[in-house]
């Protein structure tokens, strides 16, 4: 399987490119990653060095990638964070020249817009982009509650106002919708659900909520939840397989402390996850 993978990168921790190529590598899935933002390490840290990227680039990136004759032999386009709406187009006309060259592959789009504890992180115009434009023109989409309920425009505390919420993303286009860090009023204090929705119908996992901010881990998922995907045409084992590798992935994290994923250290969790969370259908 090959797989263009579109979003940030850092070079130091685990996060958009640097948390997706490995974990993809790792399942032996060749990945060509293109970076919308090169930066030093996370935000997260209160000081980075770095800089958002151009469409030009991103373009002239593609444009290389085509001239190597290799489109028909991508399986999925995979995006992630945007420094820039015009980056966002630039990855849609990816899609399509990928699609033209190959009618089965996929778009993944992790529609990064922010989460509970930070707000919104984007610029504006990206968050408008995202709704827009990309996940309409999605297969797949890998929101977190917070974006969850930005990009359907509604609230959802409960259960049944998620499933509504993901009505609606349905409604814009995309066949699969995977919501991460769910937490609603059915959901125990020491507790994190995920709930994938899809034609074969709704299936939610629940996983305990471990002492640990990291960040990275909704890239992770997001890049598993795709491959597993597309391997196995299944979003209930897709969700099996990519949340129990994280949640193996960031135990160990957990264990020590860290602050970045450890992605290399626990990377047999990729491939055989030491403990296996089962959805249940909804």
């Amino acid at each position: 399987m090959n797989l263009l993978s579109i979003q940030s990168h850092v070079a130091y921790g685990h996060v958009g490119n640097s948390a997706a190529v490995f974990v993809l590598q790792r399942l032996g899935i060749e990945v060509w990653p293109i970076h919308t933002v090169e930066l030093s390490n996370h935000p997260g840290y209160g000081a980075w060095t770095g800089r958002v990227s151009d469409a030009a680039a991103i373009r002239e990136l593609v444009d290389g990638i085509a001239a190597r004759d290799v489109l028909a032999r991508c399986d999925g386009v995979l995006s992630g964070y945007l420094g820039a709406a015009d980056i966002g187009e630039e990855i849609l006309a990816a899609v399509t020249r990928v699609k033209a060259a190959n009618p089965a592959a996929r778009y993944c789009c992790d529609p990064v817009i922010g989460d509970v504890e930070h707000g919104v992180y984007v610029r504006p115009e990206v968050a408008g982009f995202l709704r827009a434009r990309a996940v309409p023109a999605a297969d797949v989409v890998t929101p977190n509650h917070f974006e969850l309920d930005r990009l359907s425009g509604r609230a959802s505390k409960t259960r049944v106002e998620v499933v509504a919420a993901v009505d609606a993303i349905h409604a814009l286009g995309p066949r699969v919708v995977l919501v991460t860090s769910l937490h609603t009023a059915e959901t125990p204090p020491d507790a994190i659900d995920l709930l994938v929705s899809d034609t074969q119908g709704r299936f939610q996992l629940r996983t305990p909520k471990l002492p640990l901010a990291v960040n990275g881990a909704g890239d992770a998922i997001a890049a598993l939840f795709f491959a597993h995907y597309l391997r196995s045409g299944s979003a209930g084992e897709a969700l099996c397989r990519a949340t129990s590798s994280v949640v193996g992935i960031l135990r160990r994290t957990a264990e020590i402390g860290a602050r970045e994923m450890l992605l290399v250290e626990a990377q047999d969790e990729i491939v055989s996850p030491s403990k296996t969370f089962r959805p249940q259908p909804i």
